[in-house]
């Protein structure tokens, strides 16, 4: 799972295992080490709740989906999901959750467990 973060957006790319886990009811998450008493990490889960949400505690980013919508996302052709948190008067946090496609000019390592990018084989100008 790869995370982008940028002012008040968030961006989860899964790849088709996490995709996977996640349809199935399940959880997925990454953590980055800064030092031996110190981490940081993100997670995707399945959960009973109404709507896409996030939360932010003891160093962890949790997006939580609720599990009907993770199932039909991880058994369609839809390639993500978004929503909006309100945060406070005029500002709300966007998260969006996507299928991480294989980069046209493979990377390697990048692209392990990917989904086939839509435009590969065609000829790009």
């Amino acid at each position: 799972m790869k995370l982008r973060i940028k002012g008040n957006i968030v961006r989860l790319r899964l790849t088709r295992s996490e995709v996977a886990t996640v349809g199935e009811g399940g959880r997925v998450q990454e953590i980055t080490l800064f030092g031996p008493q110190s981490q940081f990490c993100y997670a995707l889960e399945a959960v009973d709740t109404p709507q896409v949400e996030a939360q932010y505690c003891n160093n962890t980013l949790t997006v939580r989906v609720p599990r009907a919508m993770a199932h039909d996302w991880a058994t369609s052709e839809l390639v993500g999901l978004s929503a909006e948190q309100k945060i406070a008067e005029n500002v709300s946090l966007q998260l969006i959750i996507e299928k991480d496609f294989a980069c046209l000019n493979p990377r390697g390592e990048e692209d392990v467990d990917t989904f086939e990018h839509p435009q590969a084989g065609q000829a790009l100008c």
